[in-house]
Formats: C-alpha cells, structure tokens, sequence
C-alpha cells in the first residue's frame, strides 16, 4: 500500500511570525542546521519525502545550495506560500495569487525545479487558494487536516503568547475548526469551475481523528516513548485496515530540540534534546517504510484510483 512523508521546512522566523515574536522580522534562520539533520534521516531510513519550501527563504541566496542539495537528493519540492502566514485564506483574490506566484516563482529559480504540489502555512485553504493553483497548473494540494482538535491546539498555541487584538484576529483560525473532523481522511479530487485538483488530506488517525503526525508523536513520548510508538502502530494497523494509505508529516522542529533552538523553548515537545528527538523520528519513520511502501506525494498520487469528487466551500 503506497504511503507518503513529507515536511514543512518551516524556518526559525516563520515560527516566531505566527507566535507574534517581534525578532521575525531579521529573519533569523535555523536552516543550515536542520537540512543536514533531513539529509541524514532520508540517509539512514532509505527514504524520499516531499518537502515543502517557503518561497522567502528560497529568495535569499544564502539558502540556494541547501535547498538544491535536496532536489538533488531525489526530494520533490513543494509550495508552502511566499510569506508563511497562516491567514493566507483571508486575503484578496489578487494577493493570494500574487502570493503563490511568488513562491514558485523564488523556489524554482533557487533549485531550478518548479513545484507542482502546495501545502498552506497552518494548513490554510479557501477555494480560491485551490483555484489558483489549479489555474498555476500544480497536481495537487495537501492543506487540510481532518481532525476535531484545531481549536484545543490553538488554545495551548496561545497561551504563551502576548499578542495585539488585530494579530490574535488574524490567527483567529488557525489549526482550523472542529468542523474539521469532518473532512475526507482519505485522498479525493476538489470539483472547481476550471477544472480538478487532488487533495491529499494529512492523515489522521482513522475514525478517532486524531493527528498521528510525527510531531504529536515525538509529544507524547515525552511521557513514554513505548506509548507513542503504541500509538503509531495503532495508527498504522487502522489504515491498513481501511485501505488508507498515510500521508505523514514532519516538521523541523521534530529533528530539532530546545538545545539547538532555545527561541523555541515554548513549543510542545521542545524539552526534548535534539538527538533524542532525531532517534526517534528515525524510528517512526522506519517503522512507516516497514509497513507501507513510502516516497513523496507524488509518488502517493501515483497509486490512487476512482477518487471521490467535492466541492470547496
């Protein structure tokens, strides 16, 4: 059964912007340091993942090798927007196209490799983000998370935060809304008036929908690392049993501790040291390549077959 992994490469700025941290603005950056820890997982689990890239970051030059060393590395690279805010949904119609534009345009001229799949920054989607990319020519998007949990993660995300009202309103949705328990857990085609585009959902787990992304993962080892991995294989025994193929995610802070990035420090699971918390993402991903055949989203489309049809609202 044919399975995904794929990673947001948030950058150290991105996280301080949506926490409302004023030092977003320098653009401090963490990338030098994680992409080699993301060159040596796919290294030691054998693995190719889709990456999604912020186009700001692929417009700096500095960024260039690092991000064509994993095209080179067999990686797909995709859109993650150009300014990582998860608002990107309450723009104007011109701007969010302006905005994805942009990002494909800095990504594809950093790599040389044009992107052709999107993920929005705290999985942001509107039906004129998925008309745009339709309209852009990309295969699919990969923005929704079907889980009930947005607004209790949304809660524990602000807790730590001191932000003015108009920046809390904008963040008002972010990790969606309980309704989103609701979405399809399993790949299907979004009806649009100029055509089709997949969606492949980040999956959760089955019935239950709760997340089983590697970084809920990495939190409740935190506790006990023999439940997580419990956890995990629960998740990946239900899928099987409904025929989903999963379409995991990874972060950069799941590679990273709070002893490689004390900016960080309020995020879950950031009291975790870096190598503890590299071990054990190499576990779970291993674990995933033992039992479903994993590559990058693309290679996941590649396997799906009489997909049902929805129309955004």
């Amino acid at each position: 059964m044919r399975a995904s992994l794929s990673l947001d490469l948030d950058n150290l700025w991105s996280y301080l912007k949506t926490h409302g941290d004023p030092g977003w603005v320098d653009y401090p950056s963490y990338l030098g340091t994680v992409v080699p820890h993301i060159a040596q997982l796919a290294s030691s689990t054998g693995v190719t993942m889709s990456i999604f890239i912020v186009g700001r970051d692929a417009a700096f030059e500095e960024n260039h090798d690092l991000l064509t060393g994993l095209a080179a590395a067999g990686h797909e690279l995709g859109n993650h927007s150009f300014r990582h805010e998860p608002w990107i949904h309450t723009y104007p119609d011109l701007e969010i196209s302006d905005e994805l534009k942009a990002a494909h345009e800095a990504i594809a001229t950093a790599t040389g490799v044009e992107p052709y799949g999107f993920r929005g920054p705290g999985f942001s989607v509107s039906p004129v983000i998925l008309a745009t990319l339709a309209d852009m020519g990309y295969h699919y998007d990969a923005s929704t998370l079907p889980t009930w949990i947005g607004p209790l993660a949304r809660r524990y995300y602000f807790k730590s935060t001191q932000l003015p009202a108009d920046e809390a309103a904008k963040r008002s949705a972010l990790f969606g809304s309980a309704r989103d328990g609701l979405r399809p857990n399993r790949p299907y085609r979004w009806e649009l008036q100029t055509g089709e585009l997949l969606e492949i959902p980040v999956t959760t787990m089955p019935l239950l929908r709760v997340p089983i992304h590697v970084s809920y993962l990495l939190y409740l080892s935190g506790y006990s690392p023999r439940l997580a991995e419990a956890y995990l294989r629960l998740a990946m025994a239900a899928c099987r049993l409904r025929g989903e193929g999963p379409s995991m995610l990874l972060h950069p802070l799941d590679l990273l501790g709070g002893d490689d990035v004390s900016e960080l420090g309020f995020f879950p699971g950031m009291d975790l040291p870096g190598a503890i918390k590299r071990e054990r993402t190499a576990r779970y991903v291993s674990l995933l390549a033992a039992g479903f055949e994993l590559g990058t989203m693309t290679e996941h489309a590649a396997g799906l077959r009489d997909l049902r049809r929805i129309r955004p609202r």
